[in-house]
């Protein structure tokens, strides 16, 4: 009980975070919705952070992933997905830092995580490879984004 609560937690924090510091940021890829966010780990409780062991740091980022299905009858459901992906700076020749992700489960919300150092007052380039339907090639997800480490 209390895990699911704390997932549950996470994954509403993450929301309220990602909804208060950036657009809604997703790729429509047919009838799939790829949902990302990247936040500072510090902005999390504590208590979350301890229980899914998630480093709480003003120099730490946490990516979350997920994909909702668009049905026809107007719904959605969210589904399991790998991710694998990169983070690094702009310039060309920087093949990034690979992404380790893990799944966090909230009920059946399933999303991808992954942890990963700030460079301070940087933009920093996201390269994902979302494997979303398992028929079809890995969508690639791309975005830039700036973090400041809070001192």
């Amino acid at each position: 009980m209390r895990q699911g609560f704390l997932s549950g937690l996470l994954a509403a924090g993450l929301m309220l975070l990602a909804g208060s510091a950036v657009a809604q940021q997703y790729e429509q890829v047919g009838n799939y919705q790829i949902h990302y966010n990247a936040v500072n780990t510090s902005f999390l409780p504590e208590e979350v952070a301890r229980e899914h062991n998630i480093q709480r740091s003003p120099a730490m980022a946490l990516l979350n992933v997920s994909v909702l299905e668009e049905r026809e009858d107007g719904t959605t459901r969210a589904l399991p997905v790998s991710v694998n992906g990169t983070v690094g700076g702009l310039n060309s020749s920087d093949p990034g830092a690979p992404l380790s992700f893990r799944t966090l489960r909230s009920g059946d919300a399933p999303s991808q995580v992954a942890v990963f150092r700030i460079h301070d007052d940087e933009p920093m380039r996201f390269d994902l490879e979302v494997l979303h339907d398992r028929n079809a090639e890995p969508a690639r997800v791309g975005f830039i984004q700036r973090f400041y480490i809070d001192r």
